[in-house]
C-alpha cells in the first residue's frame, strides 16, 4: 500500500439508497455523466476525470458516487441542475492507498479493502475502520492494464 497526501478539492457527487453497489454505481455514474454533459446552470459541458469514486460504509445500503472536478472548475464549478446530484468539498487528507488491476466488482473492492485494513491493522496504522472509498481509473472498454484502488483515510 501507499500513503498519499491530497489536497482540498471539489467533488460532484450523488448519494444513490437502498441499492446494490454495482446498481448505485450505474445509476451515479449516469448522473454524473449527465451533469458534465451539460446537466448545469451554464449548460456547460466538463471533461470527464478520473477517478469515479464510490464511498462505502459498513452496513449501509447508501452509496455516494462522484467525480473529481477538473482544475479548471475547481473555483467555480458550474452548479447542478439536478437536485440529487451536489457539488462537494472535501478536506485535504491523508489516505492509505491499495491498487489492483483487471475488472473491479464490489466483492473483489471488499476484498481488497479487508486486504488493505488487515495489513493496516498488523502494522499498528490507525485509520478509519467504518467507511473506504473505491477508485476506478478505467472506462468499462479498456480491457488491459486496469487501474483501480481502494482508500482508508489515516487517523
Amino acid at each position: 500500500y501507499e500513503l498519499r497526501q491530497y489536497e482540498t478539492a471539489k467533488w460532484v457527487s450523488t448519494v444513490i439508497r437502498g441499492e446494490t453497489q454495482k446498481e448505485a454505481m450505474r445509476q451515479g455514474f449516469w448522473k454524473l455523466f449527465h451533469y458534465i454533459q451539460g446537466k448545469n446552470e451554464k449548460e456547460m459541458k466538463i471533461d470527464m476525470t478520473v477517478p469515479v469514486t464510490c464511498l462505502v460504509k459498513s452496513g449501509c445500503t447508501d452509496f455516494k458516487i462522484s467525480f473529481f472536478v477538473p482544475f479548471e472548475h475547481q473555483d467555480c464549478p458550474p452548479q447542478p441542475t439536478d437536485s440529487s446530484v451536489f457539488i462537494e468539498e472535501r478536506k485535504a487528507a491523508a489516505l492509505f492507498v491499495r491498487s489492483f488491476g483487471g475488472f473491479a466488482s464490489p466483492e473483489k473492492y471488499a476484498e481488497e479493502a479487508e486486504a488493505l485494513a488487515r495489513t493496516l491493522r498488523n502494522r499498528g496504522q490507525p485509520f478509519h475502520e467504518d467507511f473506504f472509498y473505491t477508485a476506478g481509473y478505467d472506462s468499462p472498454f479498456k480491457l488491459f492494464n486496469r487501474h483501480n484502488e481502494v482508500w482508508y483515510f489515516k487517523k
